[in-house]
């Protein structure tokens, strides 16, 4: 049986700066039960370094599901998900990569992208496992 796991880059900014873009460089991947799911995206038009950057899944029927925060020295990842999450933020390319070892049918989601700026709210740091809908 294999997996499909779609990737959808959104940008979630809560600063209101414009012109700012994600570029996925996978849009839809297939994947055996037990093997690792391997994504990455490109920020544009910000200061990459100047965010922290949030991993986002959304299985078909259901919420949001916040499932990891990257900064340059360090991460931050749902306790659903510890263990076979492995994070890097690469300031230097402006890229953020993910993987997720040991795949199963309950990864099936859409993954998205999103940053964050330095801010006293944090929208998606305040969420445990389940988000709401924005």
């Amino acid at each position: 049986m294999k997996i499909t796991l779609s990737l959808l880059l959104i940008l979630l900014s809560f600063s209101g700066v414009k012109c700012q873009s994600m570029e996925s460089l996978e849009t839809a991947v297939q994947l055996k039960p037990g093997e690792t799911l391997s994504l990455s995206c490109r920020g544009s038009g910000f200061t990459f370094s100047s965010y922290d950057m949030h991993w986002i899944r959304q299985q078909a029927g259901k919420p949001l599901e916040w499932i990891a925060e990257v900064w340059s020295s360090g991460s931050n990842k749902a306790k659903s998900l510890e263990g076979r999450l492995e994070l890097k933020k690469d300031n230097s390319n402006s890229m953020v990569y993910l993987k997720l070892s040991g795949v199963t049918v309950e990864d099936s989601a859409v993954y998205y992208c999103a940053s964050e700026t330095h801010s006293e709210e944090h929208g998606w740091k305040d969420c445990t496992k389940t988000c709401p809908e924005l």
